[in-house]
Protein backbone atom coordinates (compact mmCIF):
# COMPACT_ATOMS: atom_id res chain seq x y z
CA UNK A 1 0.00 0.00 0.00
CA UNK A 2 1.41 3.77 -1.35
CA UNK A 3 0.18 6.56 0.92
CA UNK A 4 0.19 9.69 -0.56
CA UNK A 5 -1.08 13.19 -1.02
CA UNK A 6 -2.71 12.68 -4.70
CA UNK A 7 -3.22 10.05 -7.06
CA UNK A 8 -2.78 11.08 -10.78
CA UNK A 9 -4.55 9.17 -13.41
CA UNK A 10 -3.12 9.58 -16.69
CA UNK A 11 0.05 10.89 -17.37
CA UNK A 12 -0.62 12.52 -20.62
CA UNK A 13 0.15 16.07 -21.02
CA UNK A 14 -3.44 17.56 -18.28
CA UNK A 15 -1.69 14.92 -16.22
CA UNK A 16 1.93 16.15 -16.32
CA UNK A 17 0.61 19.75 -15.92
CA UNK A 18 -1.25 18.58 -12.75
CA UNK A 19 1.57 16.80 -10.99
CA UNK A 20 3.47 20.21 -11.61
CA UNK A 21 0.90 22.41 -10.37
CA UNK A 22 0.23 19.92 -7.15
CA UNK A 23 3.77 20.41 -6.84
CA UNK A 24 3.83 24.20 -6.14
CA UNK A 25 1.30 23.99 -3.68
CA UNK A 26 3.90 21.28 -1.63
CA UNK A 27 1.21 18.15 -2.86
CA UNK A 28 3.07 14.96 -3.34
CA UNK A 29 1.52 12.82 -5.99
CA UNK A 30 1.89 9.17 -7.59
CA UNK A 31 0.95 9.06 -11.01
CA UNK A 32 -0.61 6.16 -12.76
CA UNK A 33 -1.26 5.14 -16.79
CA UNK A 34 -2.49 2.51 -19.09
CA UNK A 35 0.56 2.63 -21.45
CA UNK A 36 3.94 1.80 -21.02
CA UNK A 37 5.02 5.39 -21.37
CA UNK A 38 3.68 8.97 -20.20
CA UNK A 39 2.18 11.20 -22.94
CA UNK A 40 -1.15 10.01 -23.52
CA UNK A 41 -2.79 10.54 -26.69
CA UNK A 42 -0.08 13.39 -27.62
CA UNK A 43 2.32 10.57 -28.24
CA UNK A 44 -0.16 7.77 -29.51
CA UNK A 45 -2.00 9.94 -32.10
CA UNK A 46 0.11 13.17 -32.92
CA UNK A 47 3.95 12.27 -31.42
CA UNK A 48 6.19 14.01 -34.86
CA UNK A 49 2.64 16.47 -35.59
CA UNK A 50 2.98 20.43 -34.96
CA UNK A 51 0.83 21.89 -31.96
CA UNK A 52 0.26 25.96 -32.59
CA UNK A 53 -1.61 26.35 -29.71
CA UNK A 54 0.58 26.58 -26.11
CA UNK A 55 0.69 29.79 -25.25
CA UNK A 56 4.54 31.41 -25.83
CA UNK A 57 5.33 28.20 -27.59
CA UNK A 58 4.51 29.01 -31.60
CA UNK A 59 4.89 25.60 -32.25
CA UNK A 60 5.96 22.18 -30.90
CA UNK A 61 5.43 18.72 -31.91
CA UNK A 62 3.41 16.06 -29.36
CA UNK A 63 6.55 14.82 -28.22
CA UNK A 64 8.49 17.83 -27.27
CA UNK A 65 5.70 19.05 -25.85
CA UNK A 66 5.60 15.57 -23.59
CA UNK A 67 9.68 16.18 -23.28
CA UNK A 68 9.48 19.86 -21.92
CA UNK A 69 6.61 19.06 -19.75
CA UNK A 70 8.60 16.07 -17.84
CA UNK A 71 11.27 18.39 -17.71
CA UNK A 72 8.79 20.84 -15.78
CA UNK A 73 7.65 18.38 -13.18
CA UNK A 74 11.18 16.69 -12.35
CA UNK A 75 11.44 18.61 -9.25
CA UNK A 76 9.02 16.68 -7.77
CA UNK A 77 9.92 13.55 -8.91
CA UNK A 78 6.35 12.27 -9.00
CA UNK A 79 6.89 8.45 -9.11
CA UNK A 80 5.27 6.64 -12.34
CA UNK A 81 3.32 3.40 -12.47
CA UNK A 82 2.76 3.05 -16.26
CA UNK A 83 1.41 -0.26 -17.95
CA UNK A 84 -1.50 -0.52 -15.63
CA UNK A 85 -5.11 0.59 -14.94
CA UNK A 86 -6.85 1.75 -12.06
CA UNK A 87 -9.43 -0.89 -11.67
CA UNK A 88 -10.98 0.16 -8.07
CA UNK A 89 -11.96 3.28 -6.19
CA UNK A 90 -13.57 2.65 -2.74
CA UNK A 91 -13.94 5.28 0.39
CA UNK A 92 -12.35 4.86 3.56
CA UNK A 93 -13.54 6.04 7.12
CA UNK A 94 -11.19 8.78 7.39
CA UNK A 95 -12.43 10.72 3.98
CA UNK A 96 -9.58 9.18 1.87
CA UNK A 97 -9.52 6.99 -1.31
CA UNK A 98 -8.29 3.27 -1.76
CA UNK A 99 -7.30 2.55 -5.44
CA UNK A 100 -5.66 -0.35 -6.58
CA UNK A 101 -4.23 -0.90 -10.25
CA UNK A 102 -4.66 -3.90 -12.68
CA UNK A 103 -1.41 -5.46 -11.14
CA UNK A 104 -2.26 -5.28 -7.62
CA UNK A 105 -0.54 -2.22 -6.70
CA UNK A 106 -2.61 -0.50 -4.01
CA UNK A 107 -2.48 3.25 -3.12
CA UNK A 108 -3.83 5.39 -0.21
CA UNK A 109 -4.49 8.91 -1.51
CA UNK A 110 -6.24 11.92 -0.06
CA UNK A 111 -7.30 13.33 -3.02
CA UNK A 112 -7.47 11.58 -6.87
CA UNK A 113 -7.19 13.15 -10.11
CA UNK A 114 -8.94 11.53 -13.47
CA UNK A 115 -6.45 12.83 -15.93
CA UNK A 116 -7.46 9.98 -18.68
CA UNK A 117 -8.51 12.50 -21.70
CA UNK A 118 -10.64 10.13 -23.28
CA UNK A 119 -10.02 7.24 -21.72
CA UNK A 120 -7.83 4.07 -21.05
CA UNK A 121 -6.14 3.95 -24.29
CA UNK A 122 -6.01 -0.44 -25.03
CA UNK A 123 -4.55 -2.15 -28.16
CA UNK A 124 -7.24 -2.92 -30.82
CA UNK A 125 -7.79 -6.77 -30.40
CA UNK A 126 -6.82 -9.08 -33.77
CA UNK A 127 -10.32 -9.76 -34.26
CA UNK A 128 -9.95 -13.11 -36.05
CA UNK A 129 -11.28 -17.03 -34.79
CA UNK A 130 -8.75 -18.67 -31.99
CA UNK A 131 -7.23 -15.13 -31.43
CA UNK A 132 -8.12 -14.57 -27.74
CA UNK A 133 -6.88 -18.27 -26.54
CA UNK A 134 -3.58 -17.57 -28.28
CA UNK A 135 -2.89 -13.61 -26.62
CA UNK A 136 0.18 -13.86 -24.40
CA UNK A 137 1.88 -16.85 -25.67
CA UNK A 138 1.81 -16.30 -29.33
CA UNK A 139 0.06 -13.12 -30.25
CA UNK A 140 1.26 -9.66 -28.51
CA UNK A 141 0.84 -5.93 -27.82
CA UNK A 142 3.96 -5.42 -26.28
CA UNK A 143 7.46 -5.81 -27.46
CA UNK A 144 8.94 -6.29 -24.08
CA UNK A 145 6.43 -9.20 -23.62
CA UNK A 146 7.65 -11.38 -27.04
CA UNK A 147 10.40 -14.03 -27.03
CA UNK A 148 12.25 -13.28 -30.43
CA UNK A 149 15.02 -15.25 -29.99
CA UNK A 150 15.19 -17.44 -32.90
CA UNK A 151 11.45 -16.70 -34.02
CA UNK A 152 9.45 -15.90 -36.80
CA UNK A 153 7.85 -12.73 -36.01
CA UNK A 154 4.93 -10.98 -37.85
CA UNK A 155 4.50 -7.55 -37.06
CA UNK A 156 1.06 -6.20 -37.98
CA UNK A 157 0.58 -2.67 -38.67
CA UNK A 158 0.96 0.44 -40.81
CA UNK A 159 2.13 3.16 -38.25
CA UNK A 160 4.78 4.26 -36.86
CA UNK A 161 4.65 2.30 -33.66
CA UNK A 162 4.37 -1.14 -36.06
CA UNK A 163 7.42 0.34 -37.64
CA UNK A 164 9.53 0.87 -34.91
CA UNK A 165 8.76 -3.04 -33.30
CA UNK A 166 9.79 -4.07 -36.88
CA UNK A 167 13.12 -2.24 -36.78
CA UNK A 168 14.26 -3.33 -33.19
CA UNK A 169 13.72 -6.66 -33.63
CA UNK A 170 15.77 -6.79 -37.05
CA UNK A 171 18.02 -4.43 -35.81
CA UNK A 172 18.42 -6.64 -32.44
CA UNK A 173 19.50 -9.81 -34.50
CA UNK A 174 17.85 -12.33 -32.15
CA UNK A 175 14.47 -13.18 -33.86
CA UNK A 176 14.96 -15.71 -36.90
CA UNK A 177 13.18 -13.90 -39.45
CA UNK A 178 11.05 -10.13 -39.12
CA UNK A 179 8.15 -9.69 -41.50
CA UNK A 180 5.86 -6.38 -41.68
CA UNK A 181 2.41 -7.33 -42.46
CA UNK A 182 -0.02 -3.34 -44.17
CA UNK A 183 -2.60 -3.27 -46.38
CA UNK A 184 -0.60 -1.38 -48.71
CA UNK A 185 3.33 -0.92 -49.10
CA UNK A 186 3.21 2.54 -47.65
CA UNK A 187 3.68 3.09 -44.25
CA UNK A 188 2.77 6.15 -41.73
CA UNK A 189 6.07 6.97 -39.68
CA UNK A 190 8.21 10.06 -39.71
CA UNK A 191 11.42 9.80 -42.36
CA UNK A 192 14.16 8.64 -40.35
CA UNK A 193 12.10 5.60 -39.77
CA UNK A 194 11.33 4.68 -43.24
CA UNK A 195 14.71 5.22 -44.46
CA UNK A 196 15.85 2.82 -41.55
CA UNK A 197 13.06 0.31 -43.06
CA UNK A 198 14.08 0.54 -46.45
CA UNK A 199 17.34 -0.12 -45.37
CA UNK A 200 16.87 -3.62 -43.79
CA UNK A 201 14.58 -4.44 -46.45
CA UNK A 202 17.15 -4.20 -49.01
CA UNK A 203 19.42 -5.90 -46.67
CA UNK A 204 16.88 -8.77 -46.74
CA UNK A 205 16.42 -8.34 -42.66
CA UNK A 206 13.00 -7.25 -43.13
CA UNK A 207 10.18 -8.51 -45.13
CA UNK A 208 6.96 -6.86 -45.95
CA UNK A 209 3.58 -8.88 -46.90
CA UNK A 210 1.24 -6.50 -48.24
CA UNK A 211 -2.77 -8.24 -47.72
CA UNK A 212 -5.23 -8.59 -44.71
CA UNK A 213 -5.36 -10.95 -42.36
CA UNK A 214 -7.53 -13.69 -42.90
CA UNK A 215 -7.23 -16.56 -40.48
CA UNK A 216 -4.70 -18.12 -37.99
CA UNK A 217 -2.90 -21.00 -39.10
CA UNK A 218 -2.46 -23.52 -35.50
CA UNK A 219 -1.40 -26.88 -35.09
CA UNK A 220 -1.27 -28.63 -31.86
CA UNK A 221 -2.05 -25.68 -29.48
CA UNK A 222 0.66 -23.11 -31.51
CA UNK A 223 0.89 -20.84 -34.41
CA UNK A 224 1.70 -21.31 -37.63
CA UNK A 225 1.27 -17.98 -38.83
CA UNK A 226 -1.65 -16.50 -41.12
CA UNK A 227 -3.58 -16.68 -43.96
CA UNK A 228 -4.07 -13.94 -46.00
CA UNK A 229 -5.30 -11.93 -48.48
CA UNK A 230 -2.98 -10.36 -50.75
CA UNK A 231 -3.00 -7.02 -53.04
CA UNK A 232 -4.17 -8.99 -55.70
CA UNK A 233 -6.95 -10.83 -54.40
CA UNK A 234 -5.11 -13.90 -53.88
CA UNK A 235 -5.21 -16.04 -50.37
CA UNK A 236 -2.16 -17.21 -49.38
CA UNK A 237 0.20 -18.14 -45.66
CA UNK A 238 2.69 -16.07 -44.04
CA UNK A 239 4.55 -18.36 -41.66
CA UNK A 240 5.15 -16.71 -38.42
CA UNK A 241 5.45 -18.06 -34.38
CA UNK A 242 4.51 -14.80 -33.17
CA UNK A 243 2.32 -12.03 -33.96
CA UNK A 244 2.70 -8.57 -32.48
CA UNK A 245 -0.26 -6.90 -33.23
CA UNK A 246 0.47 -2.84 -33.49
CA UNK A 247 -2.56 -2.11 -34.76
CA UNK A 248 -3.36 0.98 -33.10
CA UNK A 249 -5.08 1.76 -29.44
CA UNK A 250 -8.80 2.50 -28.90
CA UNK A 251 -9.66 4.22 -25.71
CA UNK A 252 -12.52 3.19 -22.98
CA UNK A 253 -13.52 4.20 -19.35
CA UNK A 254 -13.39 0.85 -18.03
CA UNK A 255 -13.47 0.47 -14.64
CA UNK A 256 -13.97 4.63 -14.54
CA UNK A 257 -17.50 3.75 -15.01
CA UNK A 258 -18.61 1.63 -12.19
CA UNK A 259 -17.00 3.96 -9.50
CA UNK A 260 -20.39 6.11 -9.11
CA UNK A 261 -19.35 9.17 -10.51
CA UNK A 262 -22.24 11.58 -12.45
CA UNK A 263 -21.04 10.93 -15.92
CA UNK A 264 -22.59 12.54 -18.84
CA UNK A 265 -22.24 10.70 -22.71
CA UNK A 266 -19.44 8.94 -21.02
CA UNK A 267 -17.36 12.00 -19.50
CA UNK A 268 -17.56 12.81 -16.07
CA UNK A 269 -19.51 15.80 -14.68
CA UNK A 270 -17.66 18.64 -12.83
CA UNK A 271 -18.15 21.78 -11.05
CA UNK A 272 -16.06 24.88 -12.59
CA UNK A 273 -15.41 26.24 -9.18
CA UNK A 274 -13.19 23.08 -8.03
CA UNK A 275 -13.56 20.70 -10.88
CA UNK A 276 -14.18 18.02 -8.20
CA UNK A 277 -16.37 15.60 -9.41
CA UNK A 278 -19.69 13.75 -7.17
CA UNK A 279 -17.19 11.80 -5.17
CA UNK A 280 -15.08 14.49 -2.72
CA UNK A 281 -11.92 14.67 -2.98
CA UNK A 282 -11.94 13.44 -7.05
CA UNK A 283 -11.53 15.64 -9.76
CA UNK A 284 -11.44 15.00 -13.04
CA UNK A 285 -9.34 18.02 -15.66
CA UNK A 286 -8.80 17.53 -19.63
CA UNK A 287 -11.07 15.71 -21.93
CA UNK A 288 -12.56 12.87 -19.56
CA UNK A 289 -14.07 16.05 -17.87
CA UNK A 290 -17.48 17.95 -18.87
CA UNK A 291 -19.31 20.85 -17.66
CA UNK A 292 -21.55 24.11 -19.34
CA UNK A 293 -18.89 25.23 -21.93
CA UNK A 294 -16.50 22.65 -22.11
CA UNK A 295 -13.85 22.72 -25.11
CA UNK A 296 -11.64 20.09 -25.80
CA UNK A 297 -8.46 21.91 -25.54
CA UNK A 298 -4.75 21.60 -24.15
CA UNK A 299 -4.77 25.29 -22.72
CA UNK A 300 -8.49 24.27 -21.21
CA UNK A 301 -6.96 21.43 -19.38
CA UNK A 302 -4.18 23.23 -17.77
CA UNK A 303 -6.45 25.68 -16.64
CA UNK A 304 -8.68 23.19 -15.04
CA UNK A 305 -5.60 21.46 -13.53
CA UNK A 306 -4.92 24.32 -11.68
CA UNK A 307 -7.72 25.24 -10.13
CA UNK A 308 -8.02 21.88 -8.80
CA UNK A 309 -5.11 21.95 -7.57
CA UNK A 310 -5.94 24.59 -5.55
CA UNK A 311 -8.75 22.66 -4.46
CA UNK A 312 -7.06 20.01 -3.28
CA UNK A 313 -4.78 21.98 -1.47
CA UNK A 314 -7.86 22.68 1.06
CA UNK A 315 -8.56 19.08 1.54
CA UNK A 316 -4.45 18.09 2.21
CA UNK A 317 -3.99 20.64 4.44
CA UNK A 318 -7.39 21.30 6.25
CA UNK A 319 -7.53 24.52 8.22
CA UNK A 320 -4.25 26.14 6.60
CA UNK A 321 -4.91 29.45 4.37
CA UNK A 322 -3.64 28.47 0.87
CA UNK A 323 -2.03 32.07 -0.29
CA UNK A 324 -1.68 32.41 -3.93
CA UNK A 325 2.04 33.03 -5.10
CA UNK A 326 3.74 33.43 -8.25
CA UNK A 327 6.72 31.58 -9.25
CA UNK A 328 7.93 35.00 -10.00
CA UNK A 329 8.63 36.01 -6.38
CA UNK A 330 7.86 33.44 -3.99
CA UNK A 331 11.01 32.36 -2.33
CA UNK A 332 8.92 29.12 -0.71
CA UNK A 333 8.00 28.41 -4.94
CA UNK A 334 11.80 28.93 -5.64
CA UNK A 335 13.03 26.13 -3.28
CA UNK A 336 10.33 23.50 -4.22
CA UNK A 337 11.22 24.41 -7.82
CA UNK A 338 15.00 24.39 -6.79
CA UNK A 339 16.24 27.00 -8.82
CA UNK A 340 17.52 30.30 -7.69
CA UNK A 341 15.87 33.68 -6.62
CA UNK A 342 15.99 36.13 -9.07
CA UNK A 343 18.81 38.64 -8.41
CA UNK A 344 18.84 42.53 -8.62
CA UNK A 345 15.63 45.30 -8.51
Amino acid sequence: MIETDALVIGAGPVGLFQVFELGLLGISAQVVDALPHVGGQCIELYADKPIYDIPGVPVCSGRELVERLQQQVRPFAPTLHLGQEVSALQPQPDGRWQLRTSTGQAFLAKTVFIAAGVGAFQPKRLRLEGAEALEGRHIHHRLDSLPAHGQRVLVLGGEAPAVTAALELAEAGAAAQVTLLHRKDAFKAPTELLARLQALRDAGRIQVEVGQPLALRTADGGLQGLDILDAAGQTRPVAADHLLVRLGLSPRLGALADWGLALERKLVTVDTARFETSLPGVYAVGDINHYPGKRKLLVSGFHEATLAAFAAAERVFPGQPIHLQYTTTSPKLHERLGVSAPTGD
